[in-house]
Parts: structure tokens; C-alpha cells; sequence
């Protein structure tokens, strides 16, 4: 295992690790055409640059947050598959995809550090952690009372994502978990982006539940986010506004300034 002091001489490493996860993109009415949330095809490359990167220690509390996120990128996986079955707009079928990239891409990590995979059961809406079992039929039975409460339930789910990974970002000094969590809150932050937009054009607004309100408002008002970020959350290629690298009007969390655009 590296020490972690030593991951200096790594990090240029890091800025050309990160994934490429393209913003989602509906259509005027939203109904049954959405463009949703596709990923590209960056996550192979993604995992093959994370299993290069230098073995780290790993704490109990890193370990359990990768399980968490594996399960929570599955939930989203799950509700957004069904939804799409219910309703048949391809928002939700291509937000799925999107989602189960982000798996690959925690399950990476899982293969780097010979992590036991907490997904006993690859079912459609099978879960371990109970709490998230629960939010799952609670998630479904709202998303199909109609196409707008869908909508509301993707931003949710996006908003949960959001804060999770928010959250798990000030527990890691891992350089390879920061690049995947970085990436994948820039793919949620999009994701946040297009439900919000389908509301708006359906006369329907989200309030924020996990994030502040704050929070929310910078995140959707903000440009949808292009190209790739290192482990600080730094875009390092790609285009967002007119700027090759930026950071951008972002979320200040305990200290830590964590890009949104």
C-alpha cells in the first residue's frame, strides 16, 4: 500500500482519470422523448486508469461508503429501468444507463481493493440495506402515479445522490475514490439538471430535500457540465460556458469547494 502522503507525485495521473459523463438532454415537451443522461463511453477506461493508480490504504469508513454508493448508483439504476417500463420516455432508460455506469465505475474500486460486493442479489429492486429496500417501493409507487411525479422522483433520487456523495468526498483522502465520486456527483449534478428542466416545462417545480435549497439553485442554474474532472473536482477537459478548465459557481461544503459546473 502507498502512503497517502505520497500521492503528490500522482496526482497529473489523476487529472486524465476521470470519466467522461455527458449531460442529459430532453426534448421541449419531455414526454416520451426525453434525451436523458448518457455517460459515453468513458467508464472502461475509467476503471483501467483506476486499477493503474497506486494502491492506498483504505479505511473501515471508506470501505463502507463505497457500499453504500454501489447500492444507492443501483437504486437509481432500478427505479429509472421501471419508470422508463411504465411510462416509456427515454429519459428514464437512458438516466438507467447512465446509472449503471456509475457502478462500473464504484466497482472498480471494489476489484482494486478485493472489496466484498454488498449487491448479493443483481434483481431488479433487490436491496441489502433495508432502508434503501423501503425507499425503493416508496420511490416506484410515487413515480407511477404519473409522468410528473416520475420526474419529481428522478430529481430526488438525484438530489440524494448529490448529498451522499457531497458527504463521502470530506471522508476520503483516496485519490482514485475522489476521482470516481467526483465524477459521478458532475454525471448526478446533470441528471438533477434535466429533471428540474421537465418539471419547469410541466408547470411543476422540486424543492430540495437532502441539499439546501441554496444548493439546488446553484446546481440547476449553473451550465450542464462537459468533459472530465480530477479528484478536486477541477474540470480538466472538455467545455463548460467558454472555458477549457474553470471552476465554476459551486457548492461550499464544510470547507471544500466541490464544482458544479
Amino acid at each position: 500500500m502507498m502512503n497517502k502522503q505520497t500521492l503528490a507525485s500522482v496526482s497529473s495521473l489523476a487529472l486524465i482519470a476521470a470519466i467522461l459523463l455527458l449531460p442529459v438532454n430532453s426534448d421541449a415537451r419531455g414526454r416520451k422523448h426525453g434525451n436523458g443522461g448518457g455517460n459515453g463511453g468513458g467508464q472502461a477506461g475509467l476503471s483501467t486508469i483506476v486499477a493503474s493508480m497506486p494502491m492506498q490504504d483504505l479505511s473501515f469508513e471508506e470501505e463502507l461508503g463505497l457500499s453504500k454508493m454501489l447500492e444507492e448508483e443501483k437504486l437509481a439504476r432500478d427505479v429509472y429501468q421501471v419508470l422508463y417500463e411504465k411510462w416509456n420516455d427515454r429519459t428514464f432508460s437512458q438516466i438507467a444507463g447512465s446509472e449503471q455506469k456509475h457502478m462500473d465505475a464504484v466497482q472498480a474500486l471494489f476489484d482494486k481493493y478485493s472489496l466484498v460486493n454488498p449487491i448479493s442479489d443483481p434483481t431488479v429492486g433487490v436491496f441489502t440495506d433495508q432502508k434503501l429496500q423501503e425507499l425503493y417501493h416508496s420511490l416506484v409507487a410515487k413515480g407511477e402515479q404519473s409522468l410528473v411525479d416520475a420526474y419529481q422522483v428522478g430529481a430526488t433520487i438525484e438530489d440524494l445522490d448529490i448529498k451522499d456523495l457531497y458527504d463521502l468526498l470530506e471522508q476520503t483522502d483516496n485519490s482514485d475514490i475522489q476521482m470516481v465520486y467526483q465524477n459521478l456527483v458532475k454525471g448526478s449534478r446533470n441528471h438533477l439538471r434535466s429533471f428540474t428542466y421537465l418539471l419547469s416545462l410541466n408547470d411543476a417545480t422540486y424543492e430540495a430535500q437532502f441539499l439546501t435549497a441554496e444548493q439546488i439553485s446553484d446546481i440547476i442554474t449553473a451550465p450542464r457540465e462537459r468533459g472530465r474532472v480530477d479528484e478536486n473536482g477541477v474540470q480538466v477537459s472538455g467545455r463548460s460556458g467558454s472555458n477549457t478548465m474553470q471552476r465554476g459557481a459551486g457548492a461550499q461544503v464544510s470547507g471544500r469547494f466541490l464544482m458544479t459546473k
